[in-house]
């Protein structure tokens, strides 16, 4: 029976990938015909190659499919992306989703494996490409200050701590001040490094001008949109970005006996959703459009947290919509933030 696609679907581990190889039939029927597992480094990227080679009619048309796993996906990505075999990488919560759709009682890196690529084969999926040069610098850059800015807090909470012990220690003082003042040192770096490719970087440059005229959208906010959606490269509608970024809203509601509140799914980047917070804040404050926005949703619902994270989704819907047409922020256009958030 002729095979109309073929997938390969990895379970990705820090150490393994777990493979199962499946193709799409003529009557629409599922087959998955070959597992194997090998090791996550570029001995084991090479003999998966090969082994996928001996058991397909047509490599090159063989569609590599797996989750975004951390960072533990990306060497494989690349070197398939390298020797131009198709790529598609799927957030997990489309494979957790898809997965309980399905009769598998038992869980394992061999059944996840099958999930994927038999996820790959029921669905159209865009092909994955390689973030551009300047979007992965970037996005290393303002995800390490992010952690920066983490251990600060912790270590400033140590400070405070320490000062208001009945008999504080003096070195132990030294020693903590000292690391406060590492910590700033190396936030003030990332930051001046983050200008300086800015610099270099005229259309880039001007792309984040364009987004900072957004109320509450600073340099790094901008940067850290552009980032982690690599210049928004897949992103093709405002609802797909709210989707990857997690701030899509959920309801679960049967009948009249299940009716759950409506929430935010989370089910995304977090980056981007954490850099979202203090945006919504300023423009609520400063801009009257976001004011008025932001007072109707709370005397709707009651929620103040909910109406901020419907701020934050239009500021990020916003952001995406001055990228594509090439043009700035107007506050005297009120349609474009009074629009009922749902």
């Amino acid at each position: 029976m002729k095979e109309l696609k073929q997938v390969v679907g990895i379970d990705v581990a820090q150490k393994e990938l777990v493979v199962t190889i499946g193709r799409l039939l003529e009557d629409l029927s599922v087959d998955l015909f070959s597992y194997k597992v090998f090791k996550n480094n570029d001995k084991g990227f090479l003999s998966l190659v090969e082994w996928v080679a001996k058991l397909v009619e047509n490599p090159k048309e063989v569609h590599y499919v797996m989750e975004a796993t951390g960072v533990y996906h990306q060497k494989i990505a690349y070197f398939l992306d390298t020797n131009q075999l198709k790529v598609s990488i799927v957030l997990p919560n489309k494979i957790s989703n898809y997965f309980r759709t399905l009769e598998v009682k038992t869980i394992t890196d061999k059944t996840c494996s099958q999930v994927i690529a038999r996820f790959g084969l029921e669905r159209k999926l865009d092909l994955w490409k390689r973030p551009k040069t300047v979007y992965k610098k970037l996005q290393q850059l303002t995800r390490e200050r992010d952690q920066i800015v983490a251990e600060r807090v912790i270590v400033k909470n140590q400070l405070h701590a320490e000062k208001i012990e009945a008999e504080p220690n003096l070195m132990t003082l030294k020693r903590i001040s000292e690391r406060m003042k590492l910590l700033n040192k190396q936030e003030n770096e990332i930051k001046n490094d983050i200008s300086q490719i800015l610099k270099n970087n005229a259309e880039l440059k001007k792309e984040t001008d364009r987004m900072m005229t957004i109320p509450g959208i600073g340099e790094l906010t901008a940067v850290i949109i552009l980032a982690e959606t690599n210049g928004f490269e897949l992103i093709r509608n405002k609802k797909q970005l709210t989707s990857y970024a997690g701030l899509d809203v959920k309801e679960k509601q049967s009948g009249t006996s299940i009716k759950g509140k409506p929430k935010i799914s989370k089910k995304g980047n977090r980056s981007i959703r954490k850099a979202m917070h203090f945006p919504s804040l300023v423009a609520v404050k400063w801009d009257e459009n976001f004011k008025e926005l932001y007072a109707r949703l709370v005397s709707k619902h009651g929620i103040k947290m909910k109406a901020l994270v419907s701020i934050q989704r239009k500021l990020l819907e916003m952001s995406y919509v001055l990228y594509k047409n090439q043009t700035i922020y107007d506050k005297e256009y009120k349609n474009s933030v009074q629009t009922q958030m749902a």
